[in-house]
């Protein structure tokens, strides 16, 4: 056959494989079911799937540390408990309680270099004092509702895998607070008319004097707020977990203690101290814990 025929020859093969490839190529392509057959027929994914939660009652203890505080960070102890019907959902109480504070730098600050005029008199009557006026978080309690929407395995550098779950919980959180004590105006006239009559030299210092009376008077009172918070299990046994947590609650509270609202014809500040000085604050904190569950064996599932 000569080169010619054999090129045509060609030519027309690759004309026709062409032309029968069109339709198949615009016709919708289509899984192919495959039946399983044998023992694995119609089972479920996953056999023995431990329900860690299902029906348990959850004991949990934790430390927890607030973040991001202006003033002073609270240390606190606590615990929960939970009730689990099924295993993506769990009602309980949460709650907390604070061991110790830490001060922050700017704290420190204020009371190595704060100073006292005749404008900030009220706010800031002894700077070495400051820590004594500011507020803190004495105790959480939070009834909540806990959703576990994610669960699986982490890996720990590659070795050892642990069974892992991610939780959302929700509810409303009870903070008992400590505040400075409320300054009326009635007060606060008071101890300027001791500054009027102690004459220009001795102005200020009877008014500090008089102020520094209510630096250290404290009151304590509950907020009620909004709680969230997100956290991760890790099951170290059947019955055994670590829990990794973020909450956070939002509520208005009087953090440094000081005059930070004007009157109602504008000026400022209002020459008192009340519920008018607190300021809306995202509180939140980190907590580790380690939760035990009980029974101590898990239901399984899928295990017809």
């Amino acid at each position: 056959m000569s080169r010619a025929k054999r090129w045509t020859a060609t030519s027309a093969t690759a004309l026709i494989m062409v032309i029968a490839a069109v339709p198949l190529a615009s016709s919708p392509a289509h899984a192919q079911e495959i039946e399983v057959q044998g023992p694995l027929a119609g089972a479920p994914a996953v056999i023995g799937l431990r329900d860690y939660r299902q029906m348990r009652l959850q004991f949990q203890l934790h430390s927890a540390i607030t973040l991001e505080d202006e003033y002073s960070r609270a240390i606190m102890g606590g615990g929960q408990l939970m009730f689990h019907f099924v295993d993506w959902l769990g009602i309980g109480v949460w709650g907390s309680y604070s061991l110790a504070e830490i001060d922050v730098d700017l704290t420190d600050q204020v009371k190595a270099k704060g100073q006292t005029n005749e404008v900030n008199v009220l706010s800031l009557p002894n700077a070495a004092n400051f820590d004594k006026q500011i507020a803190r978080i004495k105790w959480i309690a939070a009834p909540q509702l806990a959703f576990i929407p994610l669960r699986g395995k982490l890996g720990i550098f590659e070795k050892l895998f642990v069974d892992t779950d991610f939780y959302i919980a929700g509810g409303v959180a009870f903070v008992g607070l400590e505040e400075r004590a409320k300054v009326t105006h009635d007060q606060f006239q008071a101890c300027r008319a001791m500054g009027d009559s102690a004459g220009m030299s001795g102005s200020l210092q009877a008014e500090i004097g008089c102020f520094s009376k209510t630096q250290a008077v404290r009151e304590s009172r509950v907020a009620i707020a909004p709680t969230f918070a997100l956290g991760l299990s890790l099951y170290f046994s059947n019955w055994v977990a670590m829990t990794l947590e973020w909450r956070g609650m939002p509520f208005a509270w009087n953090t440094s203690g000081t005059d930070e609202s004007g009157d109602a014809a504008g000026d400022f500040p209002d020459d008192a101290i009340d519920e008018k000085d607190r300021l809306s604050h995202f509180n939140h904190m980190f907590t580790v814990g380690l939760a035990f569950y009980l029974p101590t064996e898990p239901r399984r599932a899928h295990m017809e």
